[in-house]
């Protein structure tokens, strides 16, 4: 089925089609939001909301981009929206701990030799909020273009049309993104590895 079919029965109010569109863009959507957040919690609920906001508003959908592009689109903005309503809120709480390998937030089984010590959970956690703090004090735009290239794996090219800007825009701001990330870490990791 073509997206024009899916969307023509989404809008007759299918509930096949709607169905199929959340199964389809629900872990998207989840992955870039914890990609801006990076709890899975708030991820959640930020999907919730842009499933509201696409159920609400795919009637305004014209097709001038594909409809990834779009729902891409709702998820920065109501991720970022998020972050900046609950800033307070954010920057006191630590981050969820997330299993690379499984994507998922991991319980410990302290039994099971193949898993990691909790000091070596401790010390990836603590590096995992680093790099977490370090791509939120990005500028706005380098911190949207950086999320979707490293966390969505979007081409340069899908990001430019979720930014609405071209390809060397994208281009110049991951580039920037990356060198100030790298700046920041070396200050963070020097200053740790210097004696008290």
């Amino acid at each position: 089925m073509t997206e024009q079919e899916v969307l023509k029965l989404v809008l007759a109010g299918d509930p096949r089609a709607i169905r199929s569109l959340v199964d389809h863009f629900q872990p998207m959507v989840l992955r870039t939001a914890r990609g801006f957040l990076r709890n899975s919690d708030d991820a959640r609920d930020v999907a919730q909301e842009v499933f509201i906001d696409i159920f609400t508003n795919i009637h305004r959908f014209q097709g001038q981009s594909r409809l990834s592009t779009w729902v891409y689109r709702i998820a920065v903005n109501r991720s970022l929206n998020y972050l900046r309503s609950n800033k307070k809120r954010l920057s006191n709480r630590s981050y969820s701990f997330e299993n690379s390998e499984s994507g998922q937030e991991g319980t410990m089984n302290l039994s099971d030799p193949t898993q990691k010590n909790p000091a070596q959970i401790l010390e990836q956690k603590e590096k995992s909020e680093t790099l977490h703090a370090a791509i939120q004090s990005l500028p706005e735009k380098q911190r949207i273009a950086f999320t979707l290239a490293e966390y969505d794996d979007l081409s340069y090219k899908e990001i430019a049309e979720v930014m609405e800007t071209s390809v060397s825009s994208v281009e110049s701001l991951i580039f920037r993104g990356r060198k100030k990330l790298q700046e920041k870490l070396w200050k963070v990791y020097r200053n740790l590895d210097r004696p008290t």
